[in-house]
């Protein structure tokens, strides 16, 4: 079994560890593919109700795709290189995007090309203060492929986006707060732990609104106004007859904590 991704599950939280510190998590095939296959893992397990998804080492959260290997997959042609990289790696920032437990990203550290991306798609961001991001696609001679040019835009503007898409720069956290990136900058020693309490802060309330709450946010995103509350609504009134609902609604009446079971 690959150990290009970790797992270990603690409190109802999973924590995904992308393993290849020595080549600074860089994203290849095989750990692309193992962190796909532990997420159908998560999705099913009842005792997981949340993701946080981290580096390995105190230098990198993922500096992007593997080049080396995506270079062969380059000159293997237009076909080798769409299937091999562009959508292994849209794939992966699709599926956390609208994975149906919450997924927090913990930032360690630099977060370029592919880890940036991961970081755009996923729900929720802690990054550390030592970690720096860039979306340095552009120094290669081309754009970003795992769905930089479009999640970017909408978390930042157009024009903050264009300006660190079309020169490569390298970002601070700080900025990256300024721009909705990530939801908080805190210190290196306190990422992990400031992590988990957010995802305990989620996991405390009904899964079933949860996974309603992210389908209508990251659907809704590519909608119409209109349209998104459509989707909105759609997602309440599946609530309506569940366990949680009525079990949440009654607590509030009765002055209790809801006791609540993901049905």
């Amino acid at each position: 079994m690959s150990d290009t991704v970790l797992l270990k599950i603690s409190g109802g939280t999973a924590l995904l560890t992308l393993n290849r510190p020595e080549r600074l998590n860089a994203l290849n095939y095989e750990l692309i593919d193992r962190l796909l296959t532990l997420l159908d893992r998560l999705e099913v397990d009842a005792k997981v109700h949340a993701v946080i998804l981290t580096g390995a080492g105190d230098r990198a959260f993922s500096a992007g795709g593997d080049i080396h290997e995506f270079s062969h997959s380059v000159a293997e042609g237009v076909n080798a290189a769409i299937r091999d990289f562009v959508r292994r790696g849209q794939q992966l920032t699709s599926r956390l995007e609208a994975f149906p437990k919450p997924v927090i990203a913990a930032v360690n550290g630099i977060a370029y090309g592919g880890g940036c991306e991961i970081t755009e798609a996923v729900h929720l961001a802690i990054a550390s203060d030592r970690s720096r991001f860039a979306k340095p696609e552009i120094k290669l001679g081309m754009p970003p492929t795992f769905g930089g040019t479009q999640r970017l835009p909408r978390l930042a503007g157009r024009k903050r986006a264009l300006e660190l898409l079309l020169t490569g720069d390298a970002f601070s956290a700080e900025r990256a707060l300024e721009m909705g990136l990530v939801n908080a900058v805190v210190p290196h020693a306190d990422l992990i732990e400031t992590a988990r309490a957010l995802a305990a802060r989620i996991i405390s309330h009904s899964p079933v609104a949860t996974a309603a709450i992210i389908s209508a946010v990251t659907r809704g995103l590519n909608m119409a106004i209109g349209e998104g509350l459509l989707c909105e609504s759609e997602q309440f009134a599946r609530m309506v007859p569940t366990h949680d609902l009525n079990e949440g609604l009654a607590a509030w009446k009765e002055r209790r904590e809801p006791r609540y079971a993901g049905r």
